[in-house]
């Protein structure tokens, strides 16, 4: 079972590696996820996927990243990564997606997000508009 805990300066090259290897995440530069929240998983000593998200206000945030080391998918770390935001920030929280990346459109359904706008053009290398969801609890 994965160990989720607040990202460590020394998390950041494993953190890069996991970035690089998924083309479809956003691709900001490691070195500015400290100013944020920033959590990572950790499977037997090795950082297996990691989450950053920002405080909006208003009781509201923004999920900036979230990746999952391929050789690591659909074991459930990504949820658990992203339920821990969820529960410690549940009331609003918004993000942006590709609109190709259908797997994780289905992903953030399945924890009760709903897509809610299209901003157009909004990612480059390549192209491509984003979806807006929202996960809103009661």
């Amino acid at each position: 079972m994965p160990v989720i805990r607040r990202a460590e300066p020394g998390d950041l090259e494993a953190v890069a590696a996991i970035q690089s290897t998924s083309p479809q995440a956003s691709q900001w530069r490691v070195t500015e996820y400290p100013q944020y929240e920033f959590t990572v998983s950790v499977t037997a000593g090795a950082v297996t996927g990691f989450l950053v998200w920002r405080p909006l206000g208003g009781g509201e945030c923004e999920l900036l990243n979230l990746v999952v080391d391929p050789a690591c998918r659909r074991q459930g770390i990504g949820r658990q990564l992203l339920e821990g935001l969820l529960r410690q920030r549940g009331n609003t929280v918004f993000l942006e997606v590709r609109e190709s990346n259908l797997a994780a459109r289905e992903f953030y359904k399945s924890l009760g997000f709903k897509e809610v706008s299209v901003r157009k053009k909004y990612y480059d290398w390549p192209s491509e508009s984003a979806i807006v969801m929202k996960f809103h609890s009661c």
